[in-house]
């Protein structure tokens, strides 16, 4: 079984004093660290011209070389032609695909839908305007009512 340990039981070790520190050795440091520390003359280089100029110009120029790298990378990559609009690509979609891709999915379109799409009538096929009052009587005909 272990002895109970009280530390009020036991003296402390007597420490030496500690010594004094020189005279004026905190009056002296700073100019001793500073003395110490060598500092780099200036290097003549390519960008020694940079740093003659003032913060304003400095900034102006970073702008510049900023905006102009992103419009040469712009301007300049492959692929900055405009791609066409979705609307001729649709239209050269069958009629039948259109209307089998409306009626599977689970989303009816209604003519509210279709009168929020803006210059779908500029862009419609021009099949789709040459339809008879009794063509579409005969394909609403053929619909199922199921869905209405």
């Amino acid at each position: 079984m272990h002895t109970p340990f009280r530390l009020d039981e036991h003296r402390r070790r007597p420490q030496p004093p500690l010594a004094p520190p020189p005279d004026r050795y905190f009056e002296q440091l700073p100019m001793r660290v500073m003395q110490r520390v060598q500092t780099a003359p200036p290097s003549p280089a390519a960008w020694g011209w940079l740093a003659a100029l003032s913060a304003p110009v400095r900034t102006a120029l970073a702008a510049g070389v900023v905006l102009g790298g992103f419009a040469a990378s712009f301007l300049l990559s492959p692929g900055a032609a405009v791609q066409p609009l979705a609307t001729t690509s649709l239209a050269q979609v069958p009629r039948a695909e259109l209307v089998q891709y409306l009626l599977a999915s689970e989303q009816r379109v209604t003519l509210a839908d279709l009168a929020e799409v803006p210059g779908a009538a500029q862009h419609a096929p021009v099949g789709t305007l040459q339809a008879s009052p009794e063509e579409l009587q005969e394909l609403l005909d053929a619909q199922s009512a199921d869905y209405l």
